[in-house]
């Protein structure tokens, strides 16, 4: 028996089909997921929100249940995408914007581009970069990594190795070491060309996005709103996770933040404490639209 159809809708942005979710009323809360993650990573954070907020989730292009990429992520089209997804929604209003992991940077971005748009911004986990400067050839990195992509799907590998690929990595950067979403959603999404296409592209612009974000931290300077940093602590005491935590503080003096460890939780903290995430996202004050 074959699963059934996902829920939310198919919508175009930016001329691509995206598979985007709203649920719940009031507020508007944007919920963005990390490199390679889709819609159903947040399932266990949403019910903590829909009875006091408007939760918005999409897939990016080839993530999840989206149409394939027209062209390579940067820090502008992910800001602009998450305001289409608003857009395509009729909802012009303020939103706190919530990224996980590389949705931190996207985050941010749209924050400092649409800041009449912006109500707050939660990073979760948040990608941190610094001093980081624009990499040499990056349109020769991006052809390599799009004929990368292809030809991995043409094997037959992500079929074969993706959902397992996608088990493995949520058991190490997960505290509970174990993976919440359903088999048949892991298989319909991680099992496909089009998903490991979309992770290969993204890993491979991570430091371009990263360094054009702090060309727009030059620029744009961050709204008068609230920003939260939440940063994991998984509790181990290890030299990696103070340095970890000693990164995230900076990140959070520098966006003139406020700054949580969450404890216990490994990255993907939206399953080991999706509490906290709920708290932060319901701590933002009401604005006024």
């Amino acid at each position: 028996m074959g699963m059934k159809r996902p829920p939310g809708r198919m919508l175009r942005v930016g001329g691509v089909p995206l598979h985007v979710l709203r649920e719940g009323s009031g507020p508007v809360c944007v919920l963005s997921a990390g490199l390679g993650m889709g819609w159903f990573d947040w399932e266990p954070v949403v019910p903590l929100l829909t009875e006091h907020r408007t939760v918005v989730r999409f897939d990016r292009p080839g993530l999840g249940f989206s149409a394939p990429a027209v062209e390579p992520p940067t820090a502008v089209g992910e800001a602009a995408r998450i305001a289409g997804v608003l857009d395509a929604l009729d909802l012009p209003g303020p939103a706190t914007v919530v990224g996980h992991s590389l949705a931190g940077f996207h985050a941010e971005a749209f924050a400092r581009l649409h800041p009449e748009r912006t109500a707050g911004i939660i990073l979760v986990d948040g990608s941190v970069e610094e001093d980081v400067r624009p990499i040499p050839a990056r349109d020769l990195r991006t052809a390599a990594a799009h004929a990368r992509g292809h030809a991995v799907a043409a094997t037959g590998l992500p079929r074969a190795l993706g959902p397992a690929l996608r088990r493995l990595a949520v058991r190490v950067s997960s505290v509970k070491r174990r993976d919440p979403a359903p088999d048949d959603l892991v298989r319909r999404t991680y099992g496909t060309g089009r998903v490991a296409r979309a992770l290969l592209m993204e890993n491979a612009r991570y430091y371009d996005v990263a360094a054009e974000l702090e060309e727009l931290r030059a620029v744009h300077p961050l709204p008068p709103v609230p920003v939260t940093v939440l940063a994991a602590s998984p509790g181990t005491g290890s030299w990696l996770e103070r340095r970890w935590l000693e990164r995230q503080r900076a990140l959070a003096d520098r966006l003139d933040a406020r700054f949580e460890a969450v404890a216990p939780a490994g990255h993907l903290v939206m399953f080991d404490r999706p509490q906290s995430i709920a708290a932060a996202v319901l701590a933002m004050p009401p604005v006024q639209v």
